[in-house]
């Protein structure tokens, strides 16, 4: 299991546990202000940061290693995410209060696009944070969980990675359905500039003997997790760079693909 559900999970996934969505944990810890402050300098603040860290990179290389651990713990303790499957994110959705979609931050920042609406907050009130930002007044929308559990498989047919997010961990307050556009992306899987994200709970596997070779799957993955075999005509997901999100299942004709939980696979357990 992952660090988070050693630390919060009581013996089950983290994101398994109820109170982690509850209104009671979302009241404490002065979690309202942190939201409301996190999404109001969000623009302002992502992209100064990032070019900081690309600059420490590449200009303080021996000091890096510090700078990263200080800034990845920084985030455990306050904004961070792990990648989840479609069919643990519909129990998610199933748990939580109330859902609210609105449009995405990360792309906001990243492309300017500020009517991708592919973010789901969890139990969360927007109105106290969407005042400075017109375009996201604009984007919310109350989902039911049926029409969420939907706009999910949408997404996930689509190829996008479906991920939570904590606000003050281990409140998790939102569903991102990430691409390369994302922060997250751009800043841990692009850049190597810090960890933002787990891994899934799983690992994907192909089956040999059903792969045709067809490569739908390398073709759709968005971490270059799937590599091919030219001598055998097969494809195969290279554990150490798979997320476990299952996207890549949508587009196997052959149903070749699944996911396998990590409790199973004892030697990948620390690959978060």
């Amino acid at each position: 299991m992952c660090e988070f559900c050693i630390k919060h999970g009581e013996g089950k996934k983290w994101y398994e546990i109820m109170e982690h969505y509850s209104q009671e944990m979302l009241a404490t810890g002065n979690r309202q202000a942190y939201i409301e402050h996190f999404v109001k300098n969000i623009r302002q603040n992502a992209n100064s940061n990032i070019l900081k860290l690309e600059w420490a990179k590449k200009k303080l290389p021996m000091a890096y290693g510090f700078i990263r651990k200080m800034g990845t713990a920084g985030m455990k303790k306050n904004h961070y995410g792990q990648v989840v499957p479609l069919e643990d994110a519909e129990k998610i959705i199933d748990m939580v209060q109330s859902i609210t979609r609105i449009s995405c931050i990360c792309r906001s920042v990243t492309v300017g696009k500020n009517s991708a609406r592919y973010c789901l907050l969890l139990g969360i009130d927007p109105t106290g944070f969407v005042g400075d930002w017109p375009e996201l007044k604009l984007s919310l929308e109350t989902l039911t969980p049926y029409q969420a559990k939907e706009l999910l498989r949408k997404f996930d047919e689509e190829g996008l990675v479906h991920s939570i997010w904590t606000f003050k961990t281990p409140y998790i307050g939102a569903i991102c359905n990430c691409d390369h556009d994302c922060l997250a992306y751009k800043i841990q899987i692009a850049s190597d500039l810090m960890n933002l994200i787990f891994k899934a709970e799983y690992m994907g596997y192909i089956d040999y003997d059903q792969c045709v070779g067809c490569r739908n799957c390398q073709k759709l993955c968005q971490f270059g997790a799937i590599e091919y075999s030219v001598a055998n005509k097969k494809c195969y997901i290279n554990p150490l760079k798979c997320y476990g999100c299952g996207v890549c299942r949508n587009v196997c004709k052959k149903d070749a693909i699944n996911l396998i939980d990590k409790e199973d696979l004892p030697q990948f357990q620390g690959a978060w």
